[in-house]
């Protein structure tokens, strides 16, 4: 009697049948197409949960290093968040003059700007002549009966009240949710120690997750402060140089400084603008943006290798994309975010043989494989029997 060969006695050459991968690839792509689409129309809450993740993996080597000396978790991630919010909010009301000034004084800071650039604007001023002209041209030719819709928006005060409203919510989340992870000390690692069966799994799942949240831990705290002590020194250079604001540039450059190489020339050009229209002497206005550029330098090709290392490092187009689709996703949250989570993903990547070659693409330093030795005469030859 004929046998049936079952799935597992395939021979070892046997190829997976390509509607089976193709299935398999469009239920991929089903997946992630509707989790980008619950994170952009859910962003009201996945934003806040992420921020609040990110917040307790930065604060958590600081709980650990004084559970070691006897403060308890709980205690310790009180404190921590309490101090958070305090300063957020002294650091809010503070810039809050500043910030509110520096918008009244948009629209007159943007003529100052368009005269000092005078030379540079009038090719820019040709295209829009033509643009106001195809404009008049269209206005002209539109039918007699057809009528211009207006859309009436909001007003002003109550999109305000609204989104004043809804970051008050998010950022309560924040530090609430970011408060019981802290708190919570072990319970998690316990959780996924239960969830397998055999000791081997456990301790590979537990070993894994210590080592993952260990190194993002470190990341995001000693980048924190990098970045806070890049601030402060661009603070103080300012106010030595004696530009308007220097705190508000300050903070500017620390939040913008988590988006490598964008925040940094995103700082250097509106600080060169308002240099601009706060100095008559150009060579004089050229003095503050060239201090940030020396500061980031310093930062970017010293401090931060020598400290960090390079193991960490994103590759500068897996950098683009990330902040590119995540500032499209989330807005400028999303932008300060994507670093953190291609770091995240890059490390999560390289604990694991099967996704080792993401972890190898999101890398930026390239792995040479050695060269294969030349055989021997000897072997090299072929024999026949």
């Amino acid at each position: 009697m004929r046998e049936t060969v079952g799935s597992s006695d395939l021979p070892e050459g046997h190829v997976e049948p390509n509607h089976s991968r193709m299935f398999r690839f469009a239920v991929l792509g089903i997946f992630v197409l509707g989790m980008i689409h619950a994170l952009y129309f859910a962003r009201d809450f996945f934003m806040p949960v992420t921020l609040a993740f990110l917040l307790a993996l930065m604060l958590t080597p600081v709980v650990r290093f004084l559970a070691r000396r006897g403060v308890p978790p709980p205690l310790s991630a009180t404190l921590l968040v309490v101090f958070s919010t305090v300063a957020l909010g002294a650091g809010g009301y503070f810039l809050s003059g500043p910030v509110i000034t520096l918008a009244n004084d948009g629209p007159s800071i943007g003529r100052r700007v368009a005269e000092r650039l005078a030379e540079i604007q009038h090719p820019f001023e040709k295209l829009k002549e033509i643009s106001n002209q195809i404009d008049k041209v269209t206005e002209e030719t539109r039918e007699p009966g057809v009528q211009k819709v207006v859309v009436a928006q909001p007003g002003v005060i109550s999109q305000a009240a609204g989104n004043l409203i809804s970051g008050g919510t998010s950022i309560a989340i924040i530090f609430v949710l970011s408060l019981f992870l802290l708190a919570s000390g072990t319970m998690f690692y316990e959780k996924i120690v239960k969830s397998f069966a055999l000791m081997s799994e456990k301790k590979r799942a537990l070993r894994v997750v210590y080592d993952v949240e260990r190194e993002i831990s470190r990341y995001l705290l000693t980048v924190a402060l990098i970045n806070a002590g890049l601030g402060t020194v661009i603070s103080i250079g300012l106010w030595i140089l004696g530009m308007p604001n220097p705190a508000l540039w300050g903070v500017l450059a620390a939040l913008l400084n988590f988006l490598p190489y964008i925040g940094a020339a995103a700082t250097i050009l509106i600080v060169f603008a308002i240099s601009l229209v706060t100095f008559d002497n150009l060579t004089y206005a050229l003095l503050a943006p060239a201090f940030i550029v020396m500061c980031n330098v310093l930062e970017g090709q010293i401090i931060t290798p020598f400290i960090v290392g390079r193991r960490l490092e994103i590759n500068a187009v897996a950098i683009f994309i990330a902040v590119a689709f995540w500032s499209w996703l989330w807005g400028f949250v999303g932008a300060l975010i994507a670093v953190p989570i291609l770091v995240i993903i890059k490390v999560f990547c390289d604990h694991f043989e099967e996704l080792s070659h993401i972890g190898n693409f999101l890398s930026a330093q390239t792995t040479v494989e050695p060269e294969p030795e030349e055989l021997p005469p000897a072997t090299a030859k072929t024999t026949t029997g």
